[in-house]
């Protein structure tokens, strides 16, 4: 079986996920899918992808909970997204169940990856990964899973700025966040501690390096102010529709 690192990493390179501005676009997903298929891990194959009974390899899903006010309400509060990948552990089982070596973490700076050379597809590291976030790809018949981009955040041809995961740069609601949890001055250890971040099943004792940040409770103004505008009349179809109730919405005090 593959042991973990001895040490512990000189970085924690993980995500912040705010689920509280989360829209549950699939933003994330799309580009994951689109910068992996031609990364280290490609290709992650789609089968029947325009017919009946798709089937692929997907690193990022989002879920998506209705949520009530009180836990006898029959009124839906709020609708929360909630997207999985890899959470990249500090004590991962997928890791140690491996009889190959092929899944490992590593050293310097974290992230748990697999070496496909090495995968026989016996899906064990799956069985042991609580969170559901690792897939069998049907077509390379080998393991899949998020790498935090590892190909993109370490490249120097591209610009800095660039250098984070490729679901981090394409969110439009700025809900994911990427950096060093070793570093408590880091964009994400001060979010987490901010906004009380927390660890998916902390029963399971994975000791999650991904955290999420738990939605706001909505003020009853807000929700008022909500109900109470008046939509605007439709004029020059939806997408003028739309920018007008934004825009009206935007104002309201």
């Amino acid at each position: 079986m593959t042991q973990l690192p001895d040490n512990p990493s000189p970085k924690k390179l993980g995500l912040v996920i705010d689920l509280d501005t989360c829209v549950g676009c699939h933003a994330c997903a799309v580009s994951c899918k689109e910068w992996n298929t031609g990364g280290i891990v490609a290709p992650l194959s789609d089968e029947n992808p325009y017919g009946v009974g798709q089937s692929g390899a997907w690193l990022n899903r989002i879920h998506s909970y209705e949520v009530r006010a009180a836990e006898k309400s029959g009124t839906i509060d709020r609708t929360v997204y909630f997207p999985k990948s890899c959470l990249h552990c500090e004590d991962a089982p997928c890791v140690t169940v491996c009889p190959t070596g092929a899944s490992y973490k590593r050293q310097e700076d974290g992230i748990v990856l697999v070496d496909e050379d090495k995968c026989i597809g016996c899906s064990l590291c799956a069985w042991a990964c609580p969170y559901g976030a690792r897939e069998l790809d049907p077509g390379e018949g080998v393991m899949k899973k998020c790498t935090l981009c590892v190909d993109r955040i370490y490249n120097e041809t591209i610009p800095e700025a660039d250098r984070v995961p490729a679901c981090v740069a394409s969110c439009p609601a700025s809900a994911r966040h990427f950096g060093d949890f070793a570093d408590p001055q880091s964009n994400v250890s001060q979010l987490v501690a901010e906004r009380g971040g927390f660890d998916l099943m902390p029963e399971q004792e994975c000791r999650p390096t991904n955290k999420y940040l738990p939605p706001r409770e909505k003020s009853q103004e807000s929700q008022n102010a909500f109900k109470n505008t008046a939509l605007p009349e439709a004029k020059g179809g939806f997408l003028s529709w739309l920018d007008q109730a934004l825009t009206k919405w935007d104002r309201t005090p």
